[in-house]
């Protein structure tokens, strides 16, 4: 059994601040990418940032300069600090992990944390 478990969600207002973290746990062998995506109401899923095992990171263009991912292997925990945020970053935030499991990979997904920013 994996879980993803996310915190950090909430209010804010317009130029303000979040961090969200979002924790691995179970039968782990190894996380090979973690990462997080958005939904809006009324939008499709869309890939907020990706981090790879060796630091490599994939910014979707509207948040590059203003967030931030970052990764703490041993703690199995993935964050992403929000920065400068608008209006339009107010979406229903997922963490999702590529998971090893002994041999076999399989992709997760959190529960999901609000994130909204009023104008």
């Amino acid at each position: 059994q994996v879980q993803l478990v996310e915190s950090g969600g909430g209010l804010v207002q317009a130029g303000g601040s979040l961090r969200l973290s979002c924790a691995a746990s179970g039968s782990i062998s190894s996380i090979p990418s973690m990462g997080w995506y958005r939904q809006a109401p009324g939008k499709q899923r869309e890939l907020v940032v990706a981090i790879a095992g060796d630091g490599s990171t994939n910014y979707a263009d509207s948040v590059k300069g203003r967030f931030t991912i970052s990764r703490d292997s041993a703690k199995r925990t993935v964050y992403l600090q929000m920065n400068s945020l608008k209006p339009e970053d107010t979406a229903v935030y997922y963490c999702n992990a590529d998971i090893f499991r002994g041999w076999s990979l399989g992709n997760y997904w959190g529960q999901g944390t609000q994130v909204t920013v009023s104008s």
